[in-house]
């Protein structure tokens, strides 16, 4: 269901892993400060700052003003800038937020030169972006330290970019494979959507009808009919374990054991010589599903149900309720009725047997098999909404509803009352038996 793109996309994320591999790695690969910009407008002063970095092994560049400065700076940024301040025209202060303004891939470092020391001229420096200061004249010894320490700072600089251009494109391989995948479960969706063709279905003396909706894109709640025999119709409603992609394949796998259209398949009818069918017990076909669960190699999920028969002459209905809710009758007089005992989840004990029990409908009265995504909602006030929330639920639905526009209404009711920062955070899905009799 998901196939070959998610496979694609699970690759794209192992090669997110390996790009944070490489950040790590990166902390050892320390960038250095190569070419050095000299701004004086002494030639003087400028040879021997020239000097002493030539001898340390810089790239130099020069220019004896700030607007040469910023020309040269307009084809080939330097690493370092050393200016300084006092100069004609524009002021090493001016050159320097100039400087801080041009668009730069990397960090530059800026050494202001200047014989000036009060605090207030130092504060100006720094609010124009120099990171350091030089008094004049200069001297060798000290000019080195305060380039090495501009290294250091130059060094994470650099290695901070090149973890920001490695966590974006980190972040562009997420998005892909997330994309990836979206699409996938979006199509999965519309394949888990064709587990349950048909949402109601007129059985002359009944009605069934049918709600699923699933907390994402996909989920593990499955609700299905099937009619083999006249006059006799069997409904489920399942609830698989967990969430995701797991649960939504075990609904497929369980369509399959209680097919709607190919009864040789199905374990809840059995096949007679004369070529014709008949509902097995559900009693029956609970103990032949735990069996053909627990034979599955390598799967871990279980599942609840409720799962009944019915006879439409007499209105007679046969249960089981395997760790599911408990099933609810709704009498014609307004009446309500939880029945059932409970019962042990389906997939998780070997050589359990299952307690069938059963009820008599009368014209007029429904029965709804529901998920616990109904009684175990958070409402607004914090609480679950519980078997007694739900006679509420119902009892607030639009009078004289029936069928689909029943469920509709109650599931809209739900959403209503449903905790906003909470959300709809598991599947919802039921059945609505409605008996007419003949």
């Amino acid at each position: 269901m998901v196939g070959s793109h998610c496979c694609g996309a699970l690759y794209g994320v192992n090669s997110v892993f390996s790009t944070v591999s490489k950040l790590e790695g990166a902390q050892n690969q320390p960038g250095a400060i190569r070419r050095v910009l000299v701004v004086d407008d002494s030639r003087l002063q400028r040879r021997i700052l020239v000097s002493y970095l030539k001898k340390w092994g810089f790239e130099i560049l020069e220019a004896e003003s700030g607007e040469q400065a910023l020309e040269i700076c307009a084809e080939t940024m330097p690493d370092l800038v050393l200016s300084d301040w006092m100069m004609p025209g524009m002021s090493g202060l001016e050159f320097c937020r100039t400087f801080r303004e041009l668009p730069q891939d990397g960090y530059g470092y800026f050494i202001l030169l200047t014989s000036k020391s009060e605090k207030n001229d130092v504060a100006k420096g720094l609010d124009a972006g120099a990171d350091d200061f030089l008094t004049k004249p200069v001297n060798s010894g000290e000019l080195r330290a305060r380039i090495t320490a501009g290294d250091r700072i130059f060094s994470m600089q650099q290695e901070l970019s090149e973890k920001n251009r490695m966590i974006l494109d980190t972040l562009g391989q997420l998005q892909a494979a997330y994309d990836t995948i979206d699409k996938d479960l979006i199509q999965a969706k519309k394949i888990q959507e064709s587990l349950v063709p048909e949402r109601t279905r007129d059985f002359g003396a009944a009605q069934v009808s049918l709600l699923l909706k699933p907390c994402g894109h996909i989920g593990g709640d499955l609700v299905g009919m099937f009619s083999p025999a006249q006059d006799h119709v069997g409904f489920y409603s399942v609830d698989i374990s967990g969430h995701g992609i797991t649960s939504a394949m075990m609904t497929a796998r369980l369509a399959g054991y209680l097919s709607s259209t190919h009864f040789d398949q199905n374990v809840g009818v059995q096949g007679h010589d004369d070529q014709t069918y008949s509902l097995r017990q559900p009693e029956d076909v609970a103990r032949m599903m735990n069996s053909l669960l627990l034979a599955e190699t390598g799967i871990e999920e279980y599942f609840t149900i409720a799962y009944a028969t019915a006879d439409l002459r007499t209105g007679r209905v046969q249960l089981i309720q395997a760790g599911h809710p408990h099933p609810l009758v709704l009498r014609r007089d307004g009446s309500v009725e939880f029945i059932g005992k409970g019962g042990i989840p389906i997939g998780l004990l070997p050589d359990v047997s299952y307690d069938q029990f059963e009820t008599e409908l009368k014209p007029g009265d429904r029965l709804l098999l529901y998920s616990d995504g109904f009684t175990e909602c958070q409402m607004n006030n914090g609480q679950m909404l519980e078997e007694d929330g739900l006679v509420e639920l119902i009892r607030s639905c639009a009078s004289g509803q029936s069928g689909q526009e029943f469920l509709d209404d109650l599931f809209w009711m739900l959403s209503r009352s449903m905790s906003p920062e909470q959300g709809m955070d598991d599947d919802v899905s039921a059945i609505l038996f409605e008996y007419e009799g003949n």
